[in-house]
């Protein structure tokens, strides 16, 4: 683990129970610290109480008497829709508000790292879409180059449980505006933002203050290096505002169906070819047509991001596609799940709002497609404009009747269960066709999470004869 710097002594609240929750914990008492734990959930609090840490409700009068600062896991709310009890308490009593993710950044270097030959670096990836693949595609391609790599963050391990990196190691974060929002310390070597499209915006106030989480990536601790998707305004202003002029080359300009030109650093895809230029010239190319754990455009511009991340490491292009072509892909994004019968099913549960959705609909052609859930802020415009790919819509969900009216002329039957939407969609898809889980939605209507409802979705392939 990373023991956290800077508390030793200190008493330090953490709030919030989970996964990152209890490693805080536990990196802070492995720094000197004692941890003050708390969260509304009973079972929570006992399984910390079974490792020994000191139980308390943080919120009650007097709950931060001594208490040095607090750190809260990313889920908890604390500004939109309305702040947390127990982080209102921090404000009142003048207690520093921080998360694991400011820590790891506080913590990170070590007394030892003056003998290593070459400092550890941290490459940090945040955005709308595609965040989870582009840091899972750069971690993949430098583990296959013999680099020490770990990924960790909203992907992987929680931040502070991962090991000391050692001599030349990497640091790959999947970053949430969850987790950007509120960290006091982000000083990542290398930042990539892939895209924006409207999420999570209750959380933010807005679309603004959504970017706003986003953008601290950039804005905080300034990178040595950005990784910058332009194919949205927010990219284009983000790029103009760190770039001291047009040949910059510390910020690096992505694109997925758009060539981009100047003197500056860019690596765009067009037609199925990722593009390396550079100062006015072509550097390298890939096929990524050929590459099957990257289909369709966006998977495209998320093979431009990671390659962009590791050129900036000095990895060299043939290596990197190389490595491209071992990619399986990561679960419930665009997965093949199954073959049959020359019906191929693919599992995009991740995809829970309508741009992502969109992406994977335009990824495709012939295809049978399952999606509803709760519609989230903003409503279906991206999915409409690539409708023209759909055969047939079945529409799951407990509110699927009034999500199917949205659909417009296309064909659709409301089918409210997993279970029912691919046994009709299997039976009337004619070889050649793909039939493809892009909510287009939430899961929590129907499931927990949206893994288990990808679950659900490959289950039901699996009971198919």
């Amino acid at each position: 683990m990373i023991p956290v710097q800077g508390f030793e002594g200190a008493k330090v609240g953490v709030l919030g129970l989970g996964r990152s929750g209890l490693a805080t914990a536990r990196a802070l008492r492995a720094g000197g610290a004692e941890p003050i734990c708390w969260d509304d959930n009973e079972a929570a609090r006992g399984r910390a109480e079974a490792e020994g840490f000191a139980v308390a409700d943080l919120g009650r009068a007097g709950g931060f008497d001594g208490v040095a600062a607090l750190v809260t896991s990313p889920g908890i709310p604390h500004l939109y829709p309305a702040p947390n009890r127990v982080i209102a308490a921090a404000w009142a009593a003048g207690v520093p508000v921080d998360n694991d993710i400011g820590l790891f950044f506080r913590s990170l270097a070590a007394g030892d790292w003056a003998d290593l030959d070459t400092p550890p670096r941290v490459i940090a990836v945040t955005g709308s879409n595609g965040k989870s693949t582009t840091s899972a595609l750069i971690h993949h391609v430098l583990t296959h180059a013999g680099r020490e790599s770990q990924l960790a963050g909203n992907i992987g391990r929680g931040v502070l449980d991962i090991d000391p990196p050692g001599d030349g190691g990497v640091v790959v974060l999947e970053l949430s505006s969850y987790q950007t929002e509120l960290a006091r310390s982000l000083t990542p070597d290398v930042a990539v933002f892939t895209n924006l499209s409207p999420d999570h915006l209750d959380r933010h106030g807005g679309l603004g203050g959504y970017f706003a989480a986003k953008r601290r990536l950039f804005a905080e601790g300034g990178p040595d290096r950005a990784v910058i998707g332009v194919d949205e305004p927010e990219g284009r202003f983000l790029a103009n505002q760190i770039a001291e002029g047009a040949v910059d080359d510390r910020v690096i300009r992505v694109s997925s169906g758009q060539k981009l030109s100047g003197p500056g650093w860019y690596v765009f895809a067009r037609k199925g070819f990722l593009a390396e230029w550079r100062k006015g010239r072509q550097v390298a190319s890939i096929d990524l047509r050929q590459v099957p754990g990257l289909p369709g455009a966006h998977n495209h511009q998320n093979a431009c991001a990671a390659y962009a991340a590791l050129r900036t490491l000095g990895l060299a292009p043939k290596l990197i596609e190389q490595a491209f072509h071992s990619f399986e892909g990561l679960p419930h994004r665009s997965q093949l799940v199954a073959e049959k019968n020359g019906v191929r099913f693919i599992n995009d549960s991740k995809a829970t709002n309508a741009d992502s959705a969109a992406k994977a609909l335009a990824a495709f052609s012939n295809i049978r497609w399952i999606c509803g859930g709760l519609e989230k802020e903003g409503g279906l415009g991206p999915v409409l404009d690539q409708l023209g790919n759909v055969a047939k819509a079945y529409v799951i969900g407990r509110e699927a009747a009034a999500f199917a009216l949205k659909l417009g002329d296309t064909p659709h039957e409301v089918c409210e269960t997993m279970a029912r939407a691919v046994a009709q969609a299997a039976s009337e898809a004619a070889p050649g066709d793909v039939v493809l889980l892009a909510p287009a939605a939430a899961s929590f209507d129907q499931y927990d999470n949206f893994e288990q409802r990808g679950a659900d979705f490959i289950a039901e392939v699996g009971k198919l004869a």
